[in-house]
């Protein structure tokens, strides 16, 4: 019989994938998102596993997620503390870019960044590199900085920083808050029908694909969600807001709804 821990790692792999994605185009590397990924199997096992409602105690933590306790107690203090931030070394374009910025060696007298040369005795890209990002190949990391549009070159062959920080894709902030909401609820669905309780109800999570759908078809299917799934969200909605709370309600409100998504593969 198959070790059901294996088959949740298998299916977390899946769920990663896309998530992985996202990370790698907004230039965040494993070693960024490790540690958030600690932080947060401590929340989790603090929060979720308690005993009666209360915060599970550190030992406990430990046994669940693999820690020592000391580790546990860290990252609970970091969690706890409103102003801090958890994050790991940037990574090695990013700190290239920003010691491009930053760096008196590649400022000029006013303190903006200086245009340089690929390479050279002085204040060169290949310097910067040796500086800041000594086991990467300055051609390579020059490459990708181009490609991304952090730099560019000019007709006289000077290269011109234009970002302070590495992300390969743009993506608005507020966009990436929402793609960690979206997911968050659908994790959180899937979360509670395999572990629900005896009795308790299913969440409604159902899917319709279809495996040998023609390419070409792929328009025709947008028109068809934008007019029959916009319509029944739009109907859902009258639904919520038709089984709100009164505004002078002392009953506590939950939140609650649908999500759809599209299909392709």
């Amino acid at each position: 019989m198959e070790n059901p821990k294996h088959t949740i790692i298998s299916a977390f792999r899946l769920i990663f994938r896309p998530m992985v994605k996202i990370l790698l185009l907004a230039g965040v590397t494993w070693k960024e998102i490790a540690e958030v990924a600690k932080a947060t199997y401590v929340e989790v096992a603090s929060t979720e596993f308690g005993i009666r409602g209360r915060l599970t105690n550190v030992s406990r933590v430990a046994i669940l997620t693999g820690f020592t306790r000391k580790e546990v107690a860290r990252l609970r203090e970091l969690l706890g503390s409103e102003d801090s931030q958890i994050t790991a070394k940037m990574n090695h374009a990013t700190r290239v870019l920003s010691g491009w910025y930053s760096d008196p060696a590649f400022l000029s007298a006013k303190g903006a960044p200086l245009a340089l040369e690929a390479e050279g005795a002085g204040a060169s890209f290949a310097m910067l590199c040796r500086r800041y990002a000594s086991d990467v190949p300055a051609t390579t990391m020059l490459k990708e900085l181009k490609y991304v549009g952090a730099v560019k070159e000019t007709p006289a062959g000077e290269l011109v920083v234009q970002t302070r920080y590495y992300m390969p894709l743009q993506m608005d902030p507020k966009q990436i808050l929402r793609s960690g909401a979206v997911l968050q609820d659908l994790g959180n669905t899937v979360a509670h029908n395999l572990f629900r309780k005896e009795g308790e109800a299913a969440r409604f999570e159902r899917r319709a694909t279809g495996t040998r759908v023609a390419a070409e078809a792929v328009p025709a299917f947008q028109a068809y969600l934008e007019d029959e799934g916009q319509a029944f969200l739009e109907r859902v909605d009258v639904w919520l807001i038709e089984h709100e709370l009164d505004d002078d309600s002392s009953a506590k409100g939950i939140r609650l709804g649908l999500g759809a998504y599209w299909i392709e593969q």
